[in-house]
């Protein structure tokens, strides 16, 4: 079996827990890979000197069956994870080493545990709905493919409007700072800040959130994510951008956009004793007395 390390050069890690990762690697008697920007801090903070054929760059290349992605760090650092998979269906951990955490929510300490639980193949993946993009990109993006979401935004002090279809049905015209497409799985992240509602994973369908709309009665919807949807921007003063997940990207006005949910899923691991609504009633405080 094989770990696939991820993880990014800006975030604060330590020696000692860089140190406990591998060292909890070794004794589980795992192979392991880990990605350019990871090996030089590896190198300089704990002294582990990287083989270059365990090094792997913007794309990774197919690896043995039975293999796992663990991404050490924050949501932002596994979804960056994810995008590096291209589309192959391996499992995909998350170790928190950052704050919030939803997607990662297996804590950084107890590692021997948690990679022992690996090794014996007690580790539950659950498949997560992942969505693909096309349209007027200003260059060929390294994915089209989001796991949190699409939105379309805008970038400079004037409204943009973002005409919306489901099915060729005609949603509304978004008249504002933009829209959200998101996943079930991105229902905890940036939809979730613009008043968008927390969807269970195992939901079959997708959100549509609108951001700081012009008109106030607008609400988000929630549809089939069988849907296809449909969007063309109109910016005329005002310029605009999109994002998928943690990657932006400036648009021209008139871009029009088509999102649909992916073929490819993804298969989050995770460990047997955390359920999403453990993760969602500890991350959000919810039931907690804040009265005294």
């Amino acid at each position: 079996m094989k770990i696939i390390l991820f993880s990014r050069s800006q975030l604060a890690h330590t020696a000692e827990e860089i140190g406990q990762l591998f060292e909890a690697i070794r004794l589980a008697g795992f192979d392991y890979a880990l990605n350019e920007e990871f090996a030089p801090v590896v190198r300089e903070l704990a002294g582990i000197d990287v083989p270059p054929e365990k090094i792997y760059g913007e794309h990774l290349a197919p690896q043995p069956e039975g293999s796992i992605m663990v991404c050490y760090g924050g949501d932002g650092t596994l979804l960056e994870g994810v995008h590096r998979l291209c589309g192959a269906r391996l499992p995909v951990l998350g170790i928190n080493a950052g704050h919030l955490g939803f997607l990662t929510s297996a804590p950084s300490d107890g590692l021997d545990l948690l990679f022992e639980e690996i090794a014996s193949g007690r580790m539950q993946t659950e498949p997560r709905t992942m969505i693909r993009v096309e349209g007027d990109f200003s260059g060929e993006p390294c994915s089209h493919l989001a796991l949190n979401e699409f939105a379309i935004q805008r970038h400079g002090p004037d409204m943009i409007s973002v005409e919306t279809y489901v099915d060729d049905q005609m949603v509304a015209t978004y008249h504002g700072d933009g829209v959200i497409v998101s996943t079930p799985t991105g229902s905890t992240a940036y939809s979730l800040s613009a008043g968008g509602p927390v969807v269970a994973p195992a939901c079959r369908c997708l959100v549509l959130s609108p951001l700081a709309p012009h008109n106030l009665t607008m609400r988000p919807v929630v549809i089939p994510d069988t849907s296809e949807i449909t969007l063309h921007v109109h910016a005329r003063r005002s310029d605009a951008f999109i994002t998928l997940d943690n990657r932006s990207y400036p648009i021209g006005a008139g871009s029009a956009f088509t999102v649909r949910r992916a073929e490819e899923p993804i298969f989050l691991a995770v460990p047997h004793n955390i359920s999403f609504y453990d993760t969602l009633r500890n991350k959000m405080m919810w039931g907690i007395d804040i009265r005294s």
